[in-house]
Order: C-alpha cells, then structure tokens, then sequence
C-alpha cells in the first residue's frame, strides 16, 4: 500500500479513535447494565423482606384470636373439672374423692390423646400453619 493517498499513520490514529470513542459507549453501556442490576437486587431483597413480614404479621395476627379462645376454654374446662370434682367429692363423702376420680379421668383422656391422636393433631397443627404461610 505504498501507492495509497492517506498515509498510514493517518489511518492507525482514525482508526484509534473511532475504538476509543466505541470503547467509551461500551463501558457506559455496561456501567448503566450493572447500576441496573444493582438496583434490581436491591429491590428483589426488600420486596422479599416485605413479604416475609406480610406473611409473619398474618400468622401471627391471626395467632392471637385462637390464643385467646384457647385460654379461655382453658379456664373454663378448669373450673368445670374442679366444679364436678368437688360436686362428686360431696356424694362420695370426701372431697378428695372426687378430686382423685377427675384427675384418673383427665389421665386417662391424656394418654389417649398422646397415644392415639397425637400423629393426628401434629399434622392438623402443621397443615393449618403451613396454609396461613402459603395463603
């Protein structure tokens, strides 16, 4: 290429340049595609750290109503079984009569529930948690 009218030097600093200048879109392109990225993930994280609290307030919000009627059929099936234990005391004569036949028979029901119902309400309590998270 000795014949050619643009000098060679010419052409290897047009050359440069154009690359320089194409170089300089293509670290911009790829700093605006990380700050992109960046953000996105930023967003995914709060965005997950919000439903994992939308899903623990559920929970625990609809929690707190079945706790407080479990506390009071609690209280009340107390004094039902002192009220029947002291009501069978007095026809049998001692009152720890009665006491004794109430406590054998909450035994008896507790044992029962341990040994044969115990598989049972452990997949009821789990099936029921697991539906309020996934709901």
């Amino acid at each position: 290429m000795k014949n050619s009218i643009v000098p060679r030097g010419l052409i290897n600093w047009i050359v440069k340049i154009i690359m320089t200048e194409v170089m300089e879109d293509y670290v911009k392109l790829i700093e605006a595609m990380v700050e992109k990225v960046t953000d996105y993930g930023k967003t995914s994280i709060e965005l997950a750290k919000l439903q994992a609290l939308d899903k623990t307030t559920e929970v625990v919000s609809s929690l707190v109503p079945h706790g407080i009627v479990l506390i009071l059929t609690l209280i009340f099936l107390l004094f039902l079984n002192f009220g029947c234990a002291l009501w069978l005391g007095e026809i049998l004569g001692k009152i720890y009569y009665g006491l004794l036949i109430v406590a054998v028979f909450n035994g008896v029901i507790g044992i029962c529930v341990h040994f044969f119902m115990h598989k049972w309400l452990k997949k009821k309590v789990g099936d029921s948690f697991i539906k309020q998270v996934l709901k």
